[in-house]
């Protein structure tokens, strides 16, 4: 779980950067932010949801509030896979090409080691994400237009 300083630098990068939602996934932990006309949201999934406001004028004041939820994480031993796919790349997801196009591929879809299964974009640039492995997709971790880092699980395989 991220400690408060963690969110806080996060919480800055996003204020300053040009996007506008950001999702982040790690060991059971959900963090979603999305900018409302000066306003963030941070929901930490896994165990309290923490959220912060700031003023786009003088001074940014932070306010810390903490509840108890749901757990709302999937179990991923549930899904038996043999590969990862992992985003090269932080950049936004997308499954097709344009968003009247089908996706790339969807859960049972079989591919190969040259198949495009999703597009990462990087400051403007679409770049076409392989599947490096042959098999069938198993699971889709991520959403069209999400937020991926580098090294992110995107797809699972079963070989």
């Amino acid at each position: 779980m991220l400690n408060v300083e963690e969110l806080r630098e996060i919480i800055r990068m996003v204020d300053e950067s040009s996007i506008t939602e950001f999702s982040y996934e790690t060991n059971g932990t959900n963090i979603s932010m999305k900018k409302y006309s000066g306003q963030q949201q941070v929901i930490q999934s896994n165990p309290t949801v923490t959220e912060f406001t700031s003023q786009p004028t003088v001074e940014r004041e932070q306010q810390v509030r903490t509840e108890e939820t749901e757990e709302v994480t999937k179990s991923s031993s549930s899904v038996d896979y043999d590969y990862e796919i992992t985003s090269p790349m932080v950049g936004t997801f997308y499954t097709a090409s344009s968003p009247e196009k089908e996706p790339f591929v969807s859960k049972g879809t079989k591919v190969d080691s040259s198949s495009v299964v999703c597009i990462v974009e990087a400051m403007k640039l679409f770049n076409e994400i392989e599947a490096e492995v042959s098999g069938e997709i198993v699971e889709i971790l991520v959403e069209n237009g999400e937020l991926v880092e580098y090294g992110q699980p995107l797809f699972r395989v079963k070989k």
